[in-house]
Order: structure tokens, then C-alpha cells, then sequence
């Protein structure tokens, strides 16, 4: 061989003159090298045609290329991956060692079949899929034997590590590798097309572990019926946290209620009840209103006759430190009666328009999703405007309340939100409130945490600021008094926000410790205390 390099390296490929010999010999090397670079030409085109997927079984190598990316947390933990797996069949018309194959299928499958089994299957002279989803070391085993008429196919088998932890929010796919719910549906083509680059997305595994423990604690201690928490940051809008309980199984969505699917941070509508009180008494500033009212007795509602159509009352604990407050006030000590009469101070229109500022009273159509739509008065008559005030007689979904809540708190800037990582500042969003006034309202909230309903929601080493709301429910069109909503909304640090926070409670139950009271500052500010205790140092490290 080094002497044909020699010959080309000082003749080139017409060999020497006079020698006929190395000439030819010359040439057949040349042909030969020739010959096998078209095939190796040939051969890489047909693996790139089929796909080495289909070609690396064959060669007995289980170590296939996925087809699906995977989704990660904002710090790499996996949330969803492919694992690489098969489907074992056999066609008994091309099988030509009927012992061997039954002898293999029983040693790898002991508990599923016998010899005796895989020989009736054999027997029966029809295709049959063995096993689907084989683990990988026994498709390996399989691919190695080179039964004819044992066939196995490339399968790979989503797998979710958290499994109900992020059941809503990354979802599942279905039998042909697809998206039907959250990140998996909303993704689907990027996941498929990129599969060597991870989805990651905003949410933070130890914060939604915190979230999911909390509520799944409150839940059985007030014998909730259903429970939600989200946290996002209040300048990027990504999502940190959002749990929705009951949930489902990822892996198995038989075993849970079709209705656990549904994601209700997005997809349910309640009477939020007094945190609508943030939007009131801003609605008050902008409009200049700085006179005080009268609330000890029960606000009267007159119709065009002069008759009393409505009363609008607080509740009995309620105590007002005086007969006359001020607009601040109203909003601290969380009075129903002045907030009434706000409203109804208001310029006609003013409601509505607010309302619709804040995006109330439409659908969201966010990045991951669409909510429901939100169900505000047909009509804004003086009742319509009243109740309106407290957070009743207008539903909408926890996601549509977080979003208008951080826009009151944040500088007055309306930010949409995003569940995947953001590798920079602020995004762009829109003014709905004036920054002056955005901070009078964090000022009373940190009131609210500091001096009334929301003290057990501090911790120590941070300023909070929150609104509490106990609203009760509506059953059948009518109040139904024994049921309520409770929730929690809370922002940190308040001098400059970073985080929202929003945990409701779905008919929460008194016990012994809350002295049979069910309202929010017994159940779902103390739910938010323990959430906040675990994730600050998480949040700030």
C-alpha cells in the first residue's frame, strides 16, 4: 500500500512511463476508492431520508434520537422528557423459531406470559403487539436477538417527573406524542420541531412545592372545596407559581375527575368580593374625592319613586373606629357602606370604563391560554354600582384579578403574563393608573397587613401589603350565606413590588382554631403566611 501512495504521490494516477503494471494497479485503486465514497454518499442520503430513528434498532442499538423536546423550570429541574422505549410484536407467519421467540417474549415478560401463551398467539397466525412501551433494556434485548417475525418499533413514553405538582400547567400529551393541555398543547410546535432545545419556562419548582403543600394543608383543614395560588413578578409578569387543587395525574388522567383538569386560576369565574375595594378607592382618587362618610348605619338605596330598593350593610363584627371616614379608611377597615357610597359619587361611566381598563370585563388572551370571560351588570343602575364596589354582582377569574391588582400596585402599569423565563428587564406594558396614586393604594395595604385583617400574612425582615375578601357565593341565583370565597392578595416588598401574590379558598369551613368563623382573615391570610415564610428565602437568595 505505501508503495501505490509512493507511485501517486510522485507519477499521479497514470503510473510511471513504460510500466504498465503499476498503471493498471493505479487505476483499479483509484476506481475502488471511488466505488466506496458513492456509497458511503448513498447510504448517508438514506439515513438522512429515513431517519436514524429507523435505522439504529435494526443494528441492535436501543439508543434512539427523541422526538418531542423537553420542558424545564427556570432553574433546569425537568417538568416533562421523552423516555426511549418500543413496541415488542410478532407476525407468526415470518417467525421461524417458534420456541426461541416464545422462550424470549417469557423471559423478558415472565408475569405477563407464559411459553405456553406466546405459543397460542403464534398459533392464532395474526400480528400481535406483545408489549407497548417495553422498558429500554429489554427492547435492547429484544433488538439483539434477530428473531425474524419479532418486530420491534420505536416508541418513546412522555414522562412527568413532578406528576401533579404541574399537572395544569405543563399538561399532557395524548397516544400520538401531541399536546392536549397546558404548556404541551400551547407549545405543541416547538416542542416537536426543536426537540434538542428545552422549553423552560418561567415557573420555579421550589416555590410551586411551597404553594402545592400550603393549599393542599388549608384544603383539608377547613375542608375546603377547592383551592388556588399564584405568584408572579410584578415587573417582568412571569409566572412563579400557580397551582390549582384538585389536580390530576399527568401520567394518568383516568384516575382523577375529568372536571380536576380544569385549570380555575383561568377557567372559573367568582365574586371576588372586598379586593375589588383597590379598584374603588382608586377610581376615588382619580376622581378627586376627599370628603368623608357617614358608615354606622346600613347605606340606603332609593328607587326612581322614593322607595328603599336596596340596603347595603357590613357585616356585625364590623366596627368602625368612627361614624365618619375617610376614603382611605374605607379601604383599610374594608367597610361595604362607604364604598357604596363611593360609587355612587362616581360620574356616571366611570365604573364601566375602569372596569374595562383593567381588562374586567373581557376574555384574556394570554400566551398559555384564554380565560373565561368575565360576567359584569347588563345594566349600571345605583345597586349594580354599589355592589360593585365590594366585589359582588361582577365575576371574573382569579388570573383576570392578579392582573388587575399588580397594575395597581406596581406603578399603575398593566403587564401581561408569561410562563416562560425571561432573560431581561421589564416588559413593556400599558399605564392604567398614575404612579402617585399606585403608591397611595401600597401605602394602605401595608396597613391593611400591618393593623387589620391581613396580620397573619407578615413576616418578618420584609414590608407586605395585601387586601383580604370574604364574598359569599351565589347558589342557584340567590346568596347563599353559609358559603363563601376567601382570598388573600399581596404584594412585596411594598416600597418597590417585585412579587403578587393571589390564594383563594372555595367554601372553606370554620374549625375550633377560627372559632367557627370562615372569613378570609381566619383561613386564607394564614394559608399566605406560611406560603410567604417558605419562599422569601428562596425568592431573595
Amino acid at each position: 500500500m505505501f508503495e501505490v501512495g509512493r507511485d501517486i504521490f510522485k507519477h499521479g494516477f497514470n503510473g510511471a512511463p513504460g510500466n504498465a503494471v503499476g498503471h493498471q494497479r493505479l487505476r483499479l485503486v483509484y476506481l475502488f476508492f471511488v466505488m466506496a465514497f458513492v456509497v458511503f454518499a448513498l447510504r448517508t442520503i438514506q439515513l438522512g431520508i429515513q431517519g436514524t430513528n429507523r435505522a439504529r434498532p435494526q443494528a441492535g442499538d436501543a439508543v434512539w434520537l427523541v422526538d418531542r423536546a423537553d420542558i424545564i423550570d427556570r432553574n433546569g429541574d425537568i417538568l416533562a422528557k421523552n423516555l426511549m422505549s418500543c413496541h415488542l410484536a410478532v407476525t407468526p407467519g415470518r417467525v421461524k423459531k417458534p420456541d426461541a421467540v416464545a422462550q424470549m417474549i417469557h423471559e423478558l415478560l415472565p408475569y405477563d406470559y407464559s411459553v405456553q401463551d406466546v405459543f397460542k398467539i403464534l398459533n392464532a397466525g395474526k400480528r400481535t403487539y406483545i408489549k407497548k412501551f417495553m422498558s429500554d433494556d429489554k427492547c435492547r434485548i429484544a433488538v439483539a436477538a434477530k428473531h425474524e417475525g419479532v418486530e420491534i418499533e420505536n416508541a418513546q413514553k412522555r414522562k412527568y417527573p413532578k406528576r401533579r405538582l404541574f399537572s395544569h400547567i405543563v399538561g399532557f400529551v395524548g397516544n400520538e406524542g401531541h399536546g392536549l393541555d397546558g404548556a404541551e398543547k400551547t407549545y405543541d410546535a416547538q416542542l416537536v420541531d426543536n426537540p434538542d432545545e428545552p422549553l423552560q419556562l418561567s415557573l420555579d419548582s421550589r416555590i410551586q412545592s411551597v404553594f402545592y403543600e400550603q393549599l393542599s394543608a388549608a384544603m383539608q383543614k377547613y375542608s375546603a372545596k377547592a383551592a388556588m395560588g399564584m405568584l408572579m413578578n410584578s415587573r417582568t409578569g412571569e409566572m412563579i407559581a400557580m397551582v390549582s387543587l384538585p389536580d390530576y395525574d399527568p401520567e394518568n388522567i383516568s384516575l382523577d375527575a375529568a372536571a380536576n383538569r380544569l385549570f380555575k386560576p383561568m377557567r372559573a369565574t367568582f365574586e371576588m368580593g372586598s379586593i375589588f375595594k383597590i379598584f374603588n378607592t382608586a377610581m376615588a382618587m382619580e376622581n378627586g374625592i376627599t370628603k368623608e362618610y357617614y358608615v354606622k348605619e346600613p347605606f340606603k338605596i332609593y328607587d326612581k319613586f322614593g322607595r328603599v330598593s336596596n340596603k347595603i350593610s357590613d357585616i356585625r363584627s364590623f366596627k368602625p373606629p368612627r361614624p365618619n371616614l375617610t376614603v382611605e379608611e374605607i379601604m383599610l377597615h374594608s367597610c361595604n357602606v362607604g364604598s357604596a357610597q363611593i360609587a355612587l359619587d362616581l360620574p356616571d361611566g366611570t365604573q364601566p370604563e375602569f372596569m374595562h381598563r383593567l381588562h374586567l370585563d373581557e376574555p384574556l388572551d394570554l400566551e398559555f391560554g384564554r380565560t373565561e370571560r368575565a360576567l359584569t351588570p347588563k345594566k349600571w343602575g345605583p345597586v349594580e354600582r354599589a355592589t360593585v364596589s365590594f366585589g359582588h354582582g361582577i365575576s371574573v377569574t382569579p388570573m383576570h384579578l392578579l392582573l388587575a391588582v399588580n397594575s395597581m400596585i406596581n406603578g399603575g402599569v398593566y403587564i401581561y403574563p408569561t410562563i416562560l423565563k425571561k432573560n431581561f428587564g421589564p416588559l413593556r406594558g400599558r399605564r392604567v393608573l398614575s404612579d402617585e396614586i399606585s403608591g397611595r393604594l401600597r401605602a394602605i395595604m401595608f396597613r391593611i397587613a400591618e393593623e387589620t385583617t391581613a396580620k397573619q400574612a407578615r413576616v418578618a425582615g420584609i414590608k407586605i401589603g395585601g387586601k383580604t375578601a370574604t364574598a359569599e357565593k351565589r347558589v342557584n341565583g340567590k346568596i347563599d350565606k353559609f358559603k363563601n370565597l376567601t382570598a388573600f392578595a399581596g404584594i412585596f416588598p411594598v416600597d418597590a413590588p417585585q412579587y403578587t401574590i393571589l390564594v383563594i379558598l372555595d367554601e372553606p369551613k370554620g374549625t375550633e382554631d377560627t372559632f367557627g368563623l370562615r372569613t378570609a382573615a381566619w383561613n386564607a391570610v394564614p394559608t399566605t403566611g406560611k406560603i410567604l415564610d417558605s419562599i422569601l428565602p428562596l425568592l431573595f437568595e
